[in-house]
């Protein structure tokens, strides 16, 4: 019974720890009011208005990773910008692939 309650206390200490992980939905834009985990799953556009890919997340520093050519890149946020319901970047897909 004393093996229970030490793994009974321990369980809830790691999951507590392992908390901060999941923070990274509260960032926010460099250049808008909403949070980051609004745009979790929508396009990024370019400054264009071309779609390069949907966010597929964001990372504590405030950048989008998408996937793009089948490779994990991410968007720095300085380039982030929201507007009209929008994700776009001032990026175009050719320096987002050569930055990688």
């Amino acid at each position: 019974m004393t093996r229970f309650a030490k793994f009974a206390l321990i369980v809830p200490l790691s999951v507590a720890l392992a908390a901060p992980a999941f923070a990274d939905d509260t960032v926010q834009l460099a250049n808008a009011s909403l949070s980051a985990a609004d745009y979790k799953g929508k396009m990024l556009y370019t400054a264009a208005g071309d779609r390069l890919a949907a966010v597929y997340r964001i990372g504590q520093d405030g950048a989008a990773q998408i996937i793009l050519n089948g490779k994990m890149v991410s968007v720095p946020a300085a380039s982030l910008t929201a507007a009209d319901g929008k994700l776009t970047t001032s990026l175009s897909k050719r320096d987002l692939l050569a930055a990688h």
